[in-house]
């Protein structure tokens, strides 16, 4: 009775522990230009890919009825303010309209999110925090 319960404890925090170290769940994307934290995304597995989209805006000069003007897509002159920026492996800069190859890469035990958008051979990252 003892070595069951044990090995189910053992087995719900081996479970815990591997959904911190997926994509999946909230995160605060962080600029890794300015260290200004610009926005809460929603990332969820559907199928074998990625989406996410903007939950909460937290930049400060965010007008809440702000659109994606620079959306090239089926994206453009939407609100951004539940926009999807993660398509399977790619993200959108709602800023500038580019959409980019990306990888998401959880680090530091699930705390936090490696987001590298590639163009070409050139990458840029940026590291956002898991959301309380």
């Amino acid at each position: 009775m003892k070595a069951a319960l044990a090995t189910a404890l053992l087995l719900a925090s081996t479970t815990a522990a591997m959904a911190q170290m997926s994509p999946v769940g909230l995160w605060r994307s962080v600029d890794d230009k300015t260290g200004e934290v610009k926005a809460e995304i929603r990332i969820e597995e559907v199928g074998n890919a990625f989406a996410g989209r903007i939950e909460k805006t937290l930049k400060k000069d965010t007008k809440a009825d702000a659109v994606c003007d620079e959306c090239t897509d089926d994206r453009k002159g939407k609100p951004i303010l539940g926009l999807e920026i993660i398509r399977g492996n790619k993200i959108l800069d709602p800023e500038n309209g580019k959409e980019y190859r990306a990888s998401f890469t959880p680090i530091a035990d699930g705390k936090k999110l490696e987001v590298r958008g590639y163009l070409g051979p050139f990458w840029r990252t940026q590291v956002w925090n898991r959301a309380q």
